[in-house]
């Protein structure tokens, strides 16, 4: 049996999300009472297995990279073919499907160690050697889910956008050149000579820690 709410106060929305079992969110990104990428951002880290697709007339490029940086699995922009969002709906719910079957293999390997950090994929922290917690955008968590499922391999631009591009995103080179940069300052100093996220002119990056 499907239940559907359809609901445009912030805090019905929240209650309603503390007391069922949702299978996917279609949320509006201007709310009467608040902004729906606060409450993406709320429902991101209360109930982050959730997925979220935002709906708005807010079509362009920069909203829509915003909007899934905060949080949202997809994004679909107002007028749409209602046939198109019960198509994202079903996407999502495939795609969470299948996480779903991959997570007793996900819990073997949730948390990698590197270099002294551990890296939490499930709650998404980044802890420093001094135990300090790294806060990581979305984007930034992506690509270092690459670079730890590929230590010591050179990856090029190409093969970092097709690893850590969020669905129905377009990610240039220069998105991707800034996202390596702001990783690579919060990994700080290392032991290595040339830091953890080292980059090879005219070959790509390299992500140079042993993976535990």
């Amino acid at each position: 049996m499907v239940r559907c709410w359809v609901v445009d106060d912030d805090c019905e929305i929240r209650h309603l999300m503390g007391a069922n079992n949702i299978d996917v969110v279609v949320l509006d990104l201007m709310l009467p009472d608040d902004n729906g990428l606060a409450l993406c951002r709320w429902a991101q880290k209360e109930h982050a297995r959730t997925p979220i697709i935002m709906l708005t007339a807010q079509g362009d490029p920069a909203s829509r990279v915003v909007g899934l940086e905060m949080g949202a699995d997809d994004y679909l922009a107002k007028p749409f073919e209602p046939r198109e969002l019960v198509a994202r709906i079903h996407a999502v719910l495939r795609r969470s499907s299948q996480n779903g079957d991959r997570g007793a293999d996900a819990a073997k390997r949730r948390t990698v160690q590197f270099d002294g950090w551990r890296f939490d994929r499930v709650l998404r922290q980044l802890i420093s050697p001094t135990e300090v917690v790294v806060v990581l955008s979305n984007a930034e968590f992506r690509l270092l889910s690459a670079f730890v499922d590929s230590p010591g391999r050179v990856l090029t631009r190409d093969q970092l956008i097709d690893l850590s591009r969020a669905p129905g995103v377009e990610v240039s080179d220069r998105s991707i050149d800034l996202c390596v940069s702001r990783l690579r300052q919060k990994l700080g100093p290392s032991s290595k000579e040339n830091g953890i996220v080292r980059t090879l002119r005219g070959e790509g990056s390299l992500f140079d820690a042993e993976v535990r």
